[in-house]
């Protein structure tokens, strides 16, 4: 069983297993779900999350969909600037956000 990886490479090395481990923040599971290619997984979860961390990643997943006006409505819910980075750049920003955080819980 295996707590929150200790890195962001660690956590793409966990993309080889078959779910997210259970004992993961939501936000994190919601992550490699996205990592692992199934958005809508990614999606149910993050649409669930009803704090400004759910609203970051529903707004990353719709800019990665391509849905600016959506994404925009929620990086304002999330009070984020529309990123100018990458997806890939933006995803890695969450999960060290996500890995970093001491407030958020295992």
């Amino acid at each position: 069983m295996m707590t929150k990886p200790a890195s962001y490479d660690i956590f793409l090395d966990s993309l080889d297993s078959q779910a997210p481990f259970h004992n993961w923040p939501i936000a994190l599971k919601a992550l490699w779900y996205d990592a692992k290619g199934s958005w809508d997984d990614s999606h149910n979860i993050a649409q669930d999350m009803h704090d400004d961390l759910g609203s970051w990643i529903h707004a990353y997943l719709h800019r990665k969909e391509g849905d600016e006006f959506n994404a925009g409505y929620w990086y304002r819910r999330a009070n984020k600037s529309f990123p100018e980075n990458s997806l890939k750049e933006e995803l890695k920003e969450i999960v060290e956000y996500v890995l970093f955080n001491p407030s958020l819980r295992v």
